[in-house]
């Protein structure tokens, strides 16, 4: 998607748009390279490290007569399909064969419990469900409140016996690129989730952002893996279907409980050349004693959801032997900012430029553009075509996301004259202390530069005289206890390397943090467990 250049500026000025009218994720990203050579697409390895290695044409043959099975019961084009199971190659054919039905993908978190699955299954209006024993336990303690459900496949039981008697008879219809194909839920820290309904040109929206990210991805791409779900916009569309776009095979091993270790070992047997860490994973694997670059085969790393700050970024380069790409967006519209180390060298504080073929800026409340160095709205400009269709079924949440021609992403940030955006925080995580508008991003990568600290957050608590304080909650590393000297010189340590009105005036220490189902911790959970007032 991207064209040749060897600078920013120059990929930037050619870049133009090519979403042709007619087009099909399923096409692109399988049937094109099933051509009978056997060109790997999937590794599957399982927790006892065992491995299942599948080819497109396999990947073709498997979707075509799953898509079969589930029109021989009833599954017909635009019913929407969830995929409720882990990365496996079972997803990966659900998917696929959602997408060649003209039906719509709901990929669903396989830890979700039953409200969270119950909502998402009964707002989508799924006809079928793709899931394993433990899911189908779980939906059948809900299955009287989800009328619209008609088939539950499960990876245990009848899925593999369906897609083995159904027939091999073509699937593939003929979709438009504005065709609904993906709903993926918001992870819902405020209110109920929202679905955001993307059409099949998401992924060809998101291509020149994972290309940016990924150092000019496919080059030196020969295999790809990410911790990540594929439940999410950034396992599904950050790496699984770019990956397969460009026909870079994917490692697919989920872990029940992220561990630094495992990740280390995992990246060096398969000599993973390409991978997105979300900051949490990071965080995880910086905590991991003497693990390094060693026997690793990186030649890039992105990571995106949370800023990261110099301390990470210090940490990758000594440690995974790579400048880690940051980039940003979220589930409605992703991947418009990014970094890119063979471009250019990352300005600290900043999330990268935008990526070419999006339009962001910085605008006020009304949608319009701001100055450089003014702090404002990170936004998009419509027409996008990362950008949502709209939430599903919800007409006023779509309309309450854009002010003019621009999508508000809820975030606040600011651009500096050189067109890099600076992440400030979300507009509900901003701290106003004594007239400072304070991002909790500096603080918290302040403080994890201290040795004693393993995942800090910053947070506002009220204050009568400040309007608010800097309040940071801390988990310890082993061998630290809490106490008024560590208070002390936690305090100081931010004091003395940001700025006097930035450091927290109080100090909580908590086992751990409250983290979405993404990686991204919940701030306002934070604020309701330590304010008077429940935040």
């Amino acid at each position: 998607m991207l064209p040749s250049g060897d600078s920013y500026e120059a990929v930037a000025s050619q870049f133009e748009w090519r979403i042709p009218a007619r087009y099909s994720i399923a096409q692109d990203v399988c049937d094109k390279w099933a051509d009978g050579s056997g060109r790997l697409a999937l590794i599957v390895e399982a927790a006892d490290a065992s491995q299942k290695r599948y080819s497109f044409d396999d990947l073709k043959h498997l979707s075509n007569r799953f898509a079969n099975a589930m029109k021989a019961q009833g599954v017909a084009r635009g019913d929407r399909v969830a995929i409720f199971v882990r990365q496996s190659v079972e997803a990966a054919i659900a998917h696929l064969a959602a997408y060649r039905m003209g039906c719509v993908a709901v990929p669903l978190f396989a830890l979700f419990g039953m409200d969270a699955i119950e909502f998402r299954l009964a707002h989508s209006g799924a006809k079928a469900v793709i899931t394993d024993s433990e899911g189908a336990a779980k939906i059948a303690q809900v299955r009287d409140a989800l009328p619209d459900l008609q088939l539950v496949f499960s990876a245990d039981s009848n899925f593999w016996p369906a897609i083995e008697t159904a027939s091999d008879d073509e699937t593939l219809v003929d979709t438009a690129a504005d065709d609904p194909a993906v709903i993926i839920y918001t992870s819902g820290t405020t209110g109920k989730p929202k679905g955001a309904l993307h059409g099949h040109r998401i992924l060809l929206g998101h291509l020149p952002g994972v290309e940016m990210s990924q150092q000019c991805f496919p080059r030196d791409a020969t295999l790809f893996w990410t911790p990540a779900d594929w439940a999410w916009i950034g396992g599904l569309f950050d790496v699984l279907m770019p990956s397969w776009h460009h026909g870079v095979p994917v490692l697919a091993r989920r872990f029940d409980k992220f561990d630094g270790n495992a990740a280390f070992d995992l990246l060096a047997r398969h000599a993973v050349s390409h991978t997105f860490l979300p900051p949490t994973a990071l965080k995880m694997m910086r905590a991991t004693p003497g693990a390094g670059r060693e026997g690793l085969a990186l030649r890039s790393v992105a990571s995106g959801g949370e800023s990261l700050g110099e301390e990470l970024l210090s940490w990758g380069r000594e440690k995974l032997g790579v400048t880690i790409n940051e980039f940003y967006g979220q589930t409605e519209c992703n991947m418009v900012l990014s970094s890119c180390e063979r471009w250019f060298e990352p300005r600290n504080g900043s999330i990268g430029r935008a990526v070419p073929g999006h339009r962001v800026a910085i605008v006020d409340d009304r949608g319009v553009p701001l100055p450089c160095g003014v702090q404002g709205h990170i936004a998009i400009a419509r027409p996008d075509p990362v950008m949502f269709l709209g939430y599903w079924r919800d007409e006023a949440a779509t309309a309450q996301k854009f002010r003019g021609d621009f999508l508000l992403t809820g975030d606040l940030g600011m651009l500096d004259g050189d067109g890099f955006f600076r992440f400030i925080g979300r507009d509900d995580d901003v701290i106003t202390s004594a007239g400072y508008r304070i991002g909790p991003g500096p603080i918290e990568d302040c403080l994890i530069r201290h040795p004693a600290v393993r995942f800090a957050a910053a947070i506002g608590v009220p204050d009568a005289k400040r309007t608010e304080i800097v309040c940071a909650v801390v988990v310890l590393n082993d061998g630290f206890e809490p106490g008024d000297a560590l208070v002390r010189e936690l305090q100081e340590h931010v004091r003395t390397r940001l700025a006097a009105h930035e450091y927290p005036r109080e100090v909580r220490f908590v086992a751990e943090l409250p983290m979405t189902a993404t990686g991204k911790v919940i701030r306002k959970s934070l604020r309701a467990q330590f304010t008077p007032d429940g935040g």
